[in-house]
């Protein structure tokens, strides 16, 4: 292994690979350097710190991405294309453990972004929208996905409920939201993403 050429892409790749084992808190670059058969001062030839290492890693699951969902050309309906956006987002940070969090606050290292932004971006407009709502629009979205996902792997299998609903005896409102908050995640985030939808045409949307 230690002969394969040892750059960028190929050390963001064995780190997503890891990440699924140990999680964002136990990946480390000595634990990657171990993957790799390399001595851990060779990553920082490629990366200053753990910081830049998580741009990559970020980039390398936005390039699959971007992949993926090319194969599929999105609707013409805005709604539609911006809702199948969010679920493409949302499908695959789920793919990595705490793949939200490696996700959040990202600097892309190159411009990998760019086209399906611009895709997105255009499908807005043609609709429409100023370019100033479209972005937003496209901003509010990625935000609520991004941070449902986070959300979502970090509380893993959910909540007793029932144990819940005992503890909230006293709040009877706040005892029946949980199944709402806590139930099934894929039907919490259409229903979030119904609403986002529906809150973009009217506030950002034409007209």
């Amino acid at each position: 292994m230690a002969t394969e050429r040892l750059d960028r892409i190929r050390v963001a790749r064995t780190a997503l690979r890891l990440l699924n084992e140990v999680g964002l808190e136990g990946l480390t670059l000595r634990g990657i350097a171990k993957e790799l058969d390399v001595k851990a001062p060779a990553l920082y030839w490629h990366f200053k710190d753990k910081r830049a290492l998580l741009d990559e890693m970020a980039t390398e699951m936005l390039r699959r991405m971007t992949a993926d969902l090319a194969q599929a050309p999105p609707p013409a309906d805005w709604r539609e294309a911006y809702a199948a956006a969010m679920r493409g987002l949302r499908s695959h940070l789920l793919r990595y453990r705490d793949g939200a969090r490696v996700y959040s606050g990202t600097h892309f290292t190159d411009l990998s972004y760019a086209a399906p932004m611009e895709a997105q971006l255009r499908t807005l407009t043609e609709a429409g929208f100023t370019p100033g709502a479209a972005a937003r629009a496209w901003q509010t979205g990625y935000s609520y996905t991004i941070g449902y996902v986070i959300e979502e792997q970090a509380t893993g299998e959910g909540y007793d409920l029932a144990a819940r609903e005992e503890r909230l005896s006293e709040y009877p409102l706040a005892a029946q939201a949980g199944e709402e908050l806590f139930g099934s995640r894929d039907e919490g985030f259409e229903s979030g993403l119904a609403a986002l939808v529906s809150g973009v045409g009217a506030v950002l949307g034409p007209g």
